[in-house]
C-alpha cells in the first residue's frame, strides 16, 4: 500500500502518517455547540472526518475516534465575551437548558446518520466532565493562571511558541478576540468563567474560582487526553476557524497540563491537526449565528437526498473552499443518480448478489477454492492497477476530487464483467461512504416537503396514463402528464422507475 500522507496545519506541510501507538489510530474531532441545527457548513467538517476515519480503516487501521458535544462554554464570539450561546438559545426559545441540548443533538446526530457518517467509538458531552475540567484547571493555574473578576484566566506568555499553529501572536492575529477587562495579555482565554454577581445561569457549578462554568477551549483539551491518552495522540480535527483561536487555546492547555513546555518544546497534545476549509454560499461563509443558514434537512425538504450533499463534499478537496449554491447541488444530485442507475444496471447482469471488497490488495487464491469471489486470474493485474491507483489517490490527502472520476471510469470500463466491477465498487465505497451497493434509485426519489401529490396518487395517475395511452387517447395521456409536471413530478417513459420528484432550488 501507498503510504498516507496527509497535510499537519502546525508544519503547514504533507506529512507521512502510521498510528504511534500499535495498531489502532487516536482520532478527535471538534464537535457542535447544541444550541441550534447544524448547518451544511458545519457538517462538512464531519463528511471530511468520515472520510479520514474510512481511508484509515482502508488501510488497515483500527481507529478510535471521540466527537465531543459542547452544551456549556461556547460564548457568542469564539473567545472570551458575550453571552453563553446555550444560555441564549435557551432563554430565546423559553426552554430549560437541558432540553434545547438534547433536542439538537439528536438532531446532530440524525443528520450524521443521513450522510452516512460512522458513529464515533465515543460521544463525550462537556458537562459530563465538569468536575475532570475543574481538576485540569487546578493542576494549570498556579503556574498559568491568573484570576480577575470575571474569572480564570490563562496567561499565553506562560507557553512557548503560542499561537504557532494559527501562524499568529499579533493582537491582529487574533482580532475575533473582543476585549476583557483585567487580562494581562489579549490572547489570554478564560478558564473558569464566574456567574455576575447576583445572576443564576441554568448551567453552573462551585469551584475555587468561585460558581460558574468552564471556559469553551478548556474541554476539548480534557476529553481528548482523558479518551485518547497516552499523549500525544494521533489527530484532531476541526474546521479552519478553529485553528486561528480555538486549537491553539487547546495546544496550550496541553503543554501547561503535561508540563512539558521545556522538556518538548513542541508539545501540541496531538500529533497531527488536520483542518477542512469553509463551505461558502454567494453571500458568504455560513453561520448558524447570523442567522439565515442552510441545513440538511432543508435540503431534504426541497426533494435532494442527503448523500447528494456528501457526494458534492467529496467533489472538492477537504482543504479548499467548496461554493454552495442550489445549481451545485442538483448536479451533484444528478451524478449520484447516474452512478447508482449504472450499478443496479449492473447487478442485473451480475452473477452473484453481494460483493465483498478486496482486502490488502492480495489476489484471491484460484476460483475453485474461493467460492465467494468471482475473478478471473488472467485480469488480476487489471484490479492492481485501478486499486493501486485508488490508494494513491486516497493516500495523497484524501485526495477524493481525484477519486470520483475513477470510481466512474470503472463503472465503464469495457472489459471487466459486472461482478469484478461490483466488488471494485465496494472497495471504494469503503472510503467514498455513499453506500452504493444499497442505495437505490427509487431511494433517491426524496418528496419535497411542498409536494401535493403522493407517491400512491402518482403511481395511480400514471396507471391510468397508461391505459389512456393504450386507447390511443393521447390528449389524456398529455393531460395526465402535464397535470404531474404541473405537480413537481418528471414523467420518464419506457424507465421502470416510471418518474421521479423534479428538483428546484
Amino acid at each position: 500500500m501507498t503510504t498516507l500522507t496527509l497535510f499537519n496545519s502546525l508544519s503547514r506541510s504533507l506529512e507521512p502518517f502510521a498510528p504511534s501507538d500499535g495498531n489502532t489510530a487516536r482520532v478527535y474531532s471538534c464537535g457542535p455547540t447544541v444550541y441550534n441545527f447544524a448547518h451544511l457548513g458545519n457538517l462538512r467538517a464531519y463528511v471530511f472526518t468520515d472520510t479520514l476515519r474510512r481511508t484509515l480503516l482502508f488501510k488497515g487501521w483500527d481507529v478510535r475516534h471521540v466527537i465531543n458535544i459542547t452544551d456549556v462554554g461556547h460564548l457568542t464570539s469564539d473567545a472570551d465575551a458575550g453571552e453563553d450561546k446555550m444560555e441564549l438559545a435557551a432563554a430565546g426559545l423559553g426552554k430549560d437548558i437541558w432540553e434545547v441540548a438534547a433536542f439538537y443533538t439528536a438532531a446532530f446526530k440524525r443528520n450524521l446518520a443521513d450522510l452516512n457518517i460512522l458513529s464515533p467509538t465515543i460521544w463525550s458531552v462537556a458537562t459530563d466532565h465538569v468536575a475532570e475540567m475543574i481538576a485540569f484547571a487546578e493542576k494549570i493555574a498556579p503556574d498559568h493562571c491568573y484570576e480577575i473578576e470575571s474569572g480564570l484566566y490563562f496567561d499565553v506568555s506562560t507557553v512557548p511558541d503560542y499561537g504557532r499553529l494559527a501562524r499568529s501572536v499579533s493582537d491582529e492575529g487574533e482580532s475575533r478576540i473582543d476585549p476583557v477587562s483585567g487580562k494581562r495579555n489579549p490572547q489570554d482565554f478564560a478558564i473558569w468563567r464566574k456567574s455576575p454577581s447576583g445572576e443564576q445561569r441554568q448551567m453552573e457549578w462551585d469551584s475555587p474560582w468561585g460558581r460558574g462554568a468552564p471556559g469553551w477551549h478548556l474541554e476539548c483539551s480534557v476529553m481528548s487526553l482523558q479518551y485518547l491518552g497516552p499523549e500525544p495522540f494521533d489527530i484532531h480535527t476541526g474546521g479552519i476557524d478553529h485553528r486561528e483561536i480555538h486549537h491553539p487555546n487547546e495546544i496550550a492547555q496541553n503543554q501547561a497540563y503535561c508540563d512539558c513546555s521545556a522538556e518538548q518544546p513542541g508539545f501540541t497534545g496531538a500529533r497531527f491537526w488536520l483542518h477542512n476549509n469553509f463551505l461558502v454560499d454567494r453571500s458568504g461563509k455560513m453561520s448558524k449565528s447570523g442567522g439565515g443558514f442552510t441545513t440538511l434537512q432543508s435540503l431534504i425538504d426541497a426533494g435532494v437526498h442527503p448523500l447528494a450533499y456528501r457526494l458534492l463534499c467529496l467533489s472538492s478537496h477537504y482543504r479548499s473552499e467548496l461554493e454552495f449554491s442550489g445549481d451545485a447541488v442538483s448536479s451533484a444530485l444528478t451524478r449520484l443518480r447516474r452512478i447508482v442507475a449504472a450499478i443496479e444496471k449492473l447487478k442485473k447482469s451480475a452473477q452473484r448478489t453481494e460483493w465483498r471488497p478486496f482486502e490488502h490488495f492480495s489476489p484471491p487464491p484460484p476460483i475453485s477454492s474461493h467460492q465467494d469471489s468471482i475473478v478471473d486470474e488472467d485480469d488480476w493485474f487489471d484490479f492492481t492497477g485501478v486499486l493501486t491507483e485508488f490508494d494513491q489517490k486516497v493516500s495523497n490527502d484524501l485526495n477524493t476530487p481525484a477519486v470520483m472520476p475513477l470510481l466512474e471510469e470503472v463503472l465503464v470500463d469495457p472489459v471487466l464483467v459486472a461482478d469484478n466491477k461490483l466488488r471494485l465498487l465496494a472497495t471504494m465505497d469503503q472510503v467514498v461512504g455513499l453506500n452504493l451497493l444499497n442505495l437505490t434509485r427509487a431511494d433517491l426519489r426524496v418528496r419535497p416537503a411542498t409536494a401535493t401529490l403522493t407517491p400512491e396518487t402518482i403511481e395511480t395517475r400514471l396507471d391510468e396514463r397508461q391505459q389512456a395511452r393504450a386507447a390511443k387517447d393521447f390528449a389524456r395521456s398529455d393531460a395526465i402528464r402535464d397535470e404531474l409536471i404541473a405537480a413537481g413530478v418528471e414523467v420518464m417513459d419506457g424507465d421502470p422507475l416510471r418518474w421521479e420528484w423534479r428538483v428546484s432550488l
